[in-house]
């Protein structure tokens, strides 16, 4: 029998159903879709804040749901060509040293080995209503309470201080655990309304417990919470991230800024950055050096900003879906803020390489750890030209494709000058000249006792000079002695790269100027 109280109560059910689902954007909608059997737990959380005194933390969780398309735990492990799991475990070796001597050793059996994802779980489908609800009211909480966060505006807040996640690690309830942590700062400030004073309480804490440990370059899983909390130790991505949940668990509104690829020497690095009560940003390392204290001395070519939200302009999101792209640059929750750091110049080129099929964008790179690495993008014009927008100054660049997963050379290298003019490296291979080589990287020129220039090599060693003329070409071997090397009827106008037997290929490209001078990039 339907009685008069069923009705009503079904009449409430089909209103909160229908309420539930007001004003859903389109990429809310799209996550929804692909949730599959997790849609449940998102419909909650919409749910949950359809009160009116809510509508804020709605948008909150709009704004979380809706970005969620690439947001994800990423678990690498260690294989050979065949991907076989090598079972590598860096904490298994006692430092740096030890570590890569294994890495070595298994090379020398198996060939390359490297660092590849074999599992992605997506938020949208594992991740529950009550993480989500509980992430959203300790971020409002935080931001309400705390007077050093009142600067910060709602989109701010989205992007700084709400999101549950630093990059690729495990989801886990750090917000909680830092939140109920770091109440003492708030009676330990001088200035309440001062974050950057907050910041330093706590990174300060932070690096009483937590440090750098190399041995982590050679594992790309990002760690969660509780394995920094039992490890105390990380890679670069660790500390950011940790500074991330500490901090913004008290509405202090931090990020994390990167670089791809350092221009001049090795490796990638990830830093820390603050927004200070004036709107200015200042940037620190998490766990290492506070704010006003922390300098990045290597040349950067480019560097770029994670965002929570998805970038509409981002390659992720412009590119086809089949179409494959360099890793690092490959995301959609990234925008570029290398003029924040440093002096820029668009750069214009001519593609001089037939465009593969299907290509339908262009790649900048630079030199880093023996191979050219992409750090940027362009749409290929229809007359085959590139236009790379704000990059770094003083240094060399190559202009490549990207094929099969692999770079390959879309036109001569060039060096972008302090001017901001091109200078290309053509070889001519018609003028030839001679060249006395001092070391393989960059050092400081000094002269021995007997006024000679000393020279940086291992006596014994074996030497081998190339030039770049799209690959690597060998001029000839030298083994060391006591002095330079001395190489003869070497191409001019080349980029050199001079490498010892057995290395690592962490040696660097260089020109050599009117005087016969290496010039390093």
């Amino acid at each position: 029998m339907i009685t008069k109280k069923t009705v009503v109560l079904g009449l409430y059910i089909l209103f909160c159903s229908c309420q539930s689902h007001v004003n859903i954007t389109e990429n809310v909608q799209d996550i929804l879709n692909k949730s599959g059997g997790n849609k449940a737990e998102l419909k909650k959380v919409i749910r949950h804040f359809q009160h009116p005194e809510d509508s804020l933390k709605l948008k909150a969780a709009y704004f979380l749901i809706g970005n969620m398309e690439m947001q994800s735990y990423a678990h690498f492990i260690v294989v050979d060509s065949a991907k076989t799991d090598m079972h590598f475990n860096v904490l298994d070796y006692l430092d740096y040293e030890a570590m890569i001597a294994a890495w070595d050793s298994i090379e020398a059996i198996k060939g390359e080995i490297r660092n590849w994802c074999d599992t992605t779980i997506y938020d949208y489908n594992i991740i529950t209503a009550e993480y989500l609800i509980s992430n959203i009211d300790l971020a409002f909480k935080a931001w309400y309470e705390n007077s050093w966060s009142k600067h910060i505006n709602f989109d701010q807040f989205c992007e700084y201080i709400l999101p549950y996640r630093g990059s690729n690690e495990p989801i886990e309830n750090w917000r909680a655990y830092f939140f109920q942590k770091y109440q003492w700062v708030k009676d330990s400030v001088k200035n309440d309304n001062d974050p950057v004073e907050a910041a330093i309480l706590i990174n300060n804490d932070i690096k009483s417990w937590f440090s750098f440990d190399p041995r982590f370059y050679r594992q790309s899983t990002d760690q969660g919470l509780s394995e920094m909390l039992l490890n105390k130790k990380g890679r670069c991505e660790d500390m950011t991230n940790l500074a991330l949940y500490a901090m913004r668990s008290m509405g202090i509104p931090v990020m994390s800024d990167f670089t791809p690829y350092w221009a001049k020497t090795g490796n990638n690095h990830a830093w820390n950055a603050i927004i200070d009560k004036n709107g200015d940003v200042i940037i620190f390392m998490g766990g290492e050096a506070n704010p006003g204290k922390y300098k990045l001395n290597q040349t950067k070519a480019k560097v770029y900003r994670k965002t929570f939200a998805r970038q509409a302009n981002s390659l992720a999101e412009i590119k086809e879906e089949w179409e494959k792209a360099p890793p690092y640059i490959n995301r959609n929750s990234i925008v570029d803020v290398t003029d924040d750091y440093i002096a820029v110049a668009d750069v214009n080129i001519k593609l001089q390489k037939e465009v593969p099929d299907s290509a339908n964008f262009a790649y900048i790179c630079v030199f880093n750890t023996g191979e050219w690495k992409a750090i940027h993008w362009s749409r290929i014009s229809d007359d085959h030209e590139a236009g790379f927008t704000d990059m770094g100054l003083d240094i060399a660049y190559l202009p490549a494709y990207y094929v099969n997963e692999k770079i390959v050379p879309a036109g001569k290298p060039f060096i972008l000058t302090e001017t901001g003019n091109l200078i290309f490296l053509k070889p001519d291979t018609l003028n030839l000249t001679s060249a006395k080589l001092f070391s393989t990287t960059k050092r400081i020129t000094k002269n021995a006792t007997d006024n000679i220039t000393k020279a940086y090599f291992e006596q014994g060693l074996e030497y081998e000079l190339f030039y770049w003329n799209d690959k690597w070409i060998s001029v000839g071997k030298q083994k060391a002695s006591h002095g330079a090397l001395d190489f003869m009827n070497i191409p001019t106008n080349a980029l050199y790269w001079l490498l010892a037997e057995n290395s690592r290929e962490e040696e660097r490209i260089f020109t050599i100027d009117k005087n016969g001078k290496q010039v390093w990039w």
